[in-house]
């Protein structure tokens, strides 16, 4: 039953280029280096057959570099690099527009801008919305990282550019562990009215009780976006390393296929590699 995979969220963390001060809150990730060798290990003897790198968190100062960097390694690595979710500061006018065109030689595919840790009205402003109407019109696709309790936010930046597909990250970061889902599900219900949203099936082990089943703390929410999205609307990722405090990349893949199991073949291959082509890869 094993469906080809193709890992939209494909984190790396290479110290001594970059700086990276969240980690030092993920005692799981703290030190060290996560590069392309230490994820082919993981991904051994999984069904992964190619990855798109999703923007780091890096520190402010670095996320330029950081796509500057990773774009050399796309075609490269086993699974294989297809491209780069860069990050980026829609907030601003300073540098913006040049960013975005520098981006076309950089093998960026998508863009991510981190809104969880950022003040809630920070995605509201006019100056926000115009740069990311921007982002829409050059083809790309946007990711959306909010927390469960945003997800009202998420819907008003999703509804007020139709034109643009958005793709929110790990299911909305839903709070499993303390168990948010009616909240979490009402939110979602709204999202899924809006044709241009799309949902990622990943993260999810990371928010469930660390001494919880994890497919049991996953499935419930799993379960929802495919009633409401459907396999039309979702793709995967991996979340590595930071899925390295849920469980680790190949109990995800596990977890994974025995959450898709219920599907159709087509469906699987809907969600696992078809979607990513067609939304991060589709203007190339």
């Amino acid at each position: 039953m094993a469906t080809d995979l193709i890992d939209t969220h494909q984190h790396l963390i290479l110290r001594g280029d970059l700086g990276y001060a969240w980690t030092e809150e993920v005692p799981a990730i703290a030190s060290g280096t996560f590069d392309q060798n230490v994820y082919a290990e993981q991904a051994a003897g999984s069904n992964i057959t190619a990855t798109i790198f999703m923007e780091s968190g890096v520190d402010d100062v670095d996320y330029q570099n950081e796509a500057r960097l990773v774009s050399r390694l796309v075609g490269s690595g086993y699974p294989k690099m297809l491209g780069v979710i860069a990050s980026c500061r829609p907030e601003t006018d300073d540098g913006f527009d040049a960013w975005l065109e520098e981006c076309g030689d950089l093998n960026v595919v998508g863009f991510r801008r981190i809104l969880q840790v950022m003040p809630d009205d920070l995605s509201r402003s006019e100056t926000y919305r115009r740069n990311v109407r921007k982002i829409g019109k050059a083809g790309y696709p946007i990711d959306l990282c909010f927390d469960g309790r945003q997800l009202s936010i998420a819907y008003d930046l999703v509804r007020a550019d139709p034109d643009t597909v958005f793709i929110l990250d790990h299911c909305g970061r839903p709070d499993i562990a303390g168990g948010d889902f009616a909240a979490w599900r009402h939110e979602m219900i709204k999202l899924s009215e809006l044709p241009n949203f799309w949902v990622k099936l990943s993260g999810l082990p990371t928010y469930c009780n660390p001494s919880g089943s994890k497919i049991d703390g996953v499935k419930p929410y799993s379960d929802t976006v495919l009633e409401l999205f459907g396999p039309s609307h979702m793709v995967w990722g991996g979340d590595w390393p930071v899925i390295d405090v849920g469980g680790g990349l190949a109990n995800w893949v596990d977890i994974t296929t025995e959450l898709l199991s219920g599907l159709s073949a087509d469906e699987r291959k809907l969600i696992c590699t078809l979607n990513a082509r067609q939304v991060y890869l589709g203007k190339r």
